[in-house]
């Protein structure tokens, strides 16, 4: 028998966090700046199972959560990548952009690779297994919290330590976008220092012409594919991969896709999997630990000097490193944001972009499991 009480819990967070963050006034506004939606959406689930003494932590809600919803929002968020949109960015700032993702994606294993011996990572990655941490990391990162999600899954990492990490994430994310406003508002000094004369504008990105798809029929082809990658699919990490390609086949080769619906289903869903997920969650097991708080700092600052280094081989326009750097790291929202403070025409492309990382995170993820693995188990 269903219950029915994990499922109210589920829609009321989602309901709630939905309109609480589109309620225009100045005070929200600012709790969301700060405490994202999808942090909320995971904590009031778990709030309300501690309020109530009730435990959902194996409920057959999961397993829903697992062959449908996650896989809906794989399918959601790829097929809102337009590759024709992403040519207009250009390659170089695409290049900027990748190789931030190379190094979020590789840092953590050259890191325990060449400090095996340290505390840090005998202890606090190994023996209290916060390894599994950084894959859900990696997928914020660069991909975002479906990513993230996704990523959480395939590691089966904890749900203190996840948590732990949801939290350290959002603190960092959130100093790191007003490093990253005051970064971009001094392009034209940096370019300078760093002798950067390309600082041309990318081509225009033009808007898709035409009537898209009804959302009910745009829904209805994506939820077939969902149901019928469950008769044929049974390991996760093949799904995830082959429901990640047949999106990107539906957004860029299915006439007048619907683009926006996708995206703006994909959002919806990831609050109702964090939800989900927030089911699980013990606040008696949870904890902050500093020494992995340290790590994350150096690996974020890494990222962007990274970038740095190659924005100047590339000699591309400096700006372009404090938007991949947000495109990556920050997201839809964000990326968009922190461009607007240097040039508002390139906002498309900052969005682009963004998109491009919630396309790609999983797989950069995945492939920081593989290594990972290989060195802990």
């Amino acid at each position: 028998m269903i219950s029915w009480i994990p499922w109210a819990v589920v829609c009321f967070t989602v309901v709630v966090i939905y309109f609480l963050d589109r309620f225009e006034n100045k005070y929200l506004k600012t709790i969301f700046d700060w405490i994202p939606a999808i942090l909320l959406a995971y904590i009031i689930p778990a709030l309300i199972s501690f309020i109530f003494k009730l435990d959902y932590s194996q409920d057959a809600i999961h397993d829903y959560s697992k062959d449908y919803f996650i896989p809906l929002t794989i399918v959601a968020v790829m097929a809102s990548l337009s590759l024709g949109q992403l040519k207009a960015v250009g390659y170089k700032p695409i290049v900027v952009f990748v190789a931030g993702s190379i190094f979020i994606a590789l840092f953590p294993v050259v890191f325990v690779l060449l400090f095996s011996n340290t505390e840090l990572v005998a202890t606090t990655l190994g023996n209290q297994g916060f390894w599994k941490g950084m894959p859900p990391i990696v997928g914020s990162w660069i991909g975002g919290s479906t990513s993230q999600l996704v990523l959480k899954e395939l590691v089966e990492c904890p749900e203190n330590i996840f948590l732990s990490v949801l939290v350290m994430d959002n603190i960092l994310v959130n100093i790191w976008t007003i490093l990253m406003f005051q970064t971009i508002k001094r392009s034209k000094t940096l370019n300078t220092i760093f002798k950067i004369k390309d600082i041309s504008l990318p081509e225009e990105i033009r808007e898709r012409k035409g009537k898209p798809l009804s959302i009910s029929l745009t829904f209805l082809i994506m939820g077939s594919i969902v149901l019928i990658s469950n008769q044929i699919l049974d390991m996760f990490a093949l799904k995830v991969v082959v429901l990640s390609i047949v999106g990107l086949i539906l957004g860029n080769f299915v006439p007048r896709w619907n683009f926006q619906f996708s995206l703006k289903l994909g959002g919806i869903l990831i609050l109702v999997v964090m939800a989900i997920l927030g089911l699980k969650l013990q606040f008696d097991v949870l904890g902050f630990n500093s020494s992995f708080f340290g790590f994350l700092v150096i690996w974020l600052f890494g990222h962007f000097v990274f970038m740095i280094l190659v924005a100047k081989l590339l000699n591309v326009n400096f700006a372009w490193v404090p938007i991949a750097s947000m495109a990556n790291v920050g997201g839809i929202a964000t990326a968009p944001a922190v461009t607007a403070a240097y040039q508002k025409k390139w906002m498309p492309h900052a969005i682009v972009l963004a998109i491009l990382s919630m396309a790609t995170g999983t797989f950069w993820g995945m492939l920081t499991i593989y290594l990972l693995e290989s060195i802990f188990i």
